[in-house]
């Protein structure tokens, strides 16, 4: 009698022939792949939280991302409810229960500020999220550079594309220096909690590719990488793409069902897909879903989309 491996595993000899089945399973997923297990997906909680009065529950999010198929979950830091042990422990025994991971913690900070002051606290609560995501099991952080503020709307900030002008009295090279040194200065905790730190393409001083990539070159550390963002470009996003894809550990992949809050990109991401692979990229994609409409359809079909470019 044939039996499906469904009906294999809801019987006694299941037990047995589970182990064979899952290893099967991998492999062919890996002859597939060219030898190499698919690229795994994950789902940032910001997909189903776009900084809307009430917060998303990550609980929540963890249970719809196994439903849908992701590996994986991404924390926004903004959109937990506490730090507390017992909160902790929950979201880490959500995530086990489900069989996912948490492959980074995204959070918000600026180094771009002439007040060492200001800086200081930028890397006090970088190290903090670092001890953090360590209690969480998660072995990278994302980091911004941060940015000027002499364009405070962030809607205006989007019309010039993430281009703003230095303080007055102040340049775009002294920037630089304050990043590579509070990122230094992270980079003992990081390398004692073993936490990766993650910098991001994002708007402000690394707007610009050459930009981030001048930072992450000064500071050279292997604690040290980049998170691709495939949105966050002023050029063309594919000669950005193909620019950073060489240093980067984990990629941010946004989608816009019913078009974006600031801005809609028609991305290929079959396109992306054959970059990274050119460049031999084996981390994470995230998806952010930055689009106004339900993320309940438009989580499920940006799913569709990465899985079917980078299995």
């Amino acid at each position: 009698m044939t039996i499906t491996r469904r009906q294999a595993l809801t019987t006694g000899a299941g037990a047995a022939l589970a182990p064979l089945l899952t290893l099967g399973a991998r492999s062919g997923a890996r002859a597939a792949a060219g030898g190499k297990p698919p690229i795994k997906l994950a789902v940032s909680t910001y997909s189903y939280w776009h900084f809307t009065p009430t917060k998303y529950p990550i609980e929540t999010v963890i249970e719809k991302a196994a439903a849908i198929g992701f590996d994986g979950v991404e924390i926004l830091h903004r959109q937990m409810k506490n730090e507390t042990q017992g909160y902790v422990n929950d979201l880490k025994r959500a995530a086990f229960r489900h069989g996912l991971s948490f492959p980074m913690l995204s959070i918000h900070q600026d180094f771009v500020d002439p007040d060492p002051a200001k800086r200081q606290h930028a890397i006090d609560h970088t190290t903090h999220c670092i001890e953090l995501a360590a209690r969480l099991g998660i072995s990278c952080i994302r980091l911004n550079s941060g940015r000027w503020g002499t364009i405070p709307s962030f809607d205006e900030l989007m019309k010039v594309k993430g281009e703003e002008p230095p303080l007055e009295g102040y340049s775009h090279d002294q920037a630089f220096r304050w990043c590579i040194q509070s990122i230094n200065e992270c980079l003992p905790t990081a390398e004692k909690h073993g936490v990766i730190l993650a910098l991001e393409n994002h708007w402000g001083l690394t707007t610009d590719p050459d930009n981030l990539l001048r930072i992450y070159k000064a500071v050279d550390s292997p604690w040290l990488r980049i998170n691709m963002d495939t949105g966050n470009y002023a050029m063309d996003p594919y000669e950005g793409i193909d620019k950073l894809a060489p240093y980067a550990v984990i990629v941010q992949a946004k989608t816009y069902y019913g078009g974006g809050k600031w801005y809609t990109l028609d991305l290929d991401y079959d396109r992306i897909a054959g970059i990274l692979r050119k460049h031999n990229f084996q981390g994470w994609v995230s998806l952010e879903m930055e689009g106004e409409e339900d993320a309940d359809t438009a989580v499920p079909k940006s799913y569709d989309v990465l899985r079917k470019a980078f299995a």
